[in-house]
């Protein structure tokens, strides 16, 4: 049997750790470090503050069982975005998962900004526990498949928690290039390996 030339990818959070933990050395390797562009200069600076000012009015309208700090972060290539805030709590952000499954804090906001705001070429993607990411059209997960494209992979695999329809996951595992897998843990993750893999 030849030996094929398989890709491996993966989310991070609730796939190959637990949310916000930190990952088990176990003989992981490095592939690619995909390069990100600048959110700032794909939108401009004062387009930017105007989204950044409404979604900090529109967190400070609604109540939460508790807020904590760092409720926008700013990162190269994207906002993220956190109603119950980032510096929460492990048991605060469980708190807020469950509520939010309950009242769709998340997906009520994404869709208050999608109404808002057009006209700025943005995504949402909601992912992990407590936030939601905002990007330009065409940064998502599906990015780094540019990166790989004349490496002649004969599969490649997308490992991921959040690959339903708004999930920060979905792009990538829907992608006709990759054969997407749900997971629902760290331990499910390694189970789908060792099946494919027959390990």
């Amino acid at each position: 049997m030849a030996k094929r030339n398989i890709l491996l990818l993966f989310d991070v959070d609730g796939t190959l750790t637990v949310p916000q933990k930190s990952v088990k050395n176990h003989n992981i390797i490095s592939v690619c470090c995909v390069a990100t562009q600048n959110i700032q200069d794909y939108i401009g600076e004062n387009k930017l503050q105007v989204f950044i000012n409404y979604a900090l009015k529109y967190m400070s309208n609604i109540t939460l069982p508790c807020k904590r700090g760092t409720f926008i972060e700013f990162r190269t290539g994207l906002i993220n975005v956190s109603p119950v805030g980032r510096s929460c709590s492990q048991d605060e952000r469980e708190e807020f998962e469950l509520f939010d499954k309950e009242n769709k804090i998340r997906e009520k906001f994404v869709k208050s900004l999608q109404a808002k705001f057009p006209d700025l070429g943005l995504e949402f993607s909601i992912g992990g526990q407590i936030s939601f990411d905002v990007y330009p059209k065409g940064w998502d997960k599906t990015y780094c498949l540019r990166h790989v494209h004349n490496e002649q992979f004969d599969e490649i695999h997308f490992f991921g928690d959040k690959t339903s329809p708004g999930g920060n996951d979905h792009t990538i595992y829907n992608d006709p290039r990759t054969i997407g897998h749900t997971v629902t843990s760290p331990e499910d993750t390694r189970k789908q390996l060792e099946e494919l893999f027959k390990l």
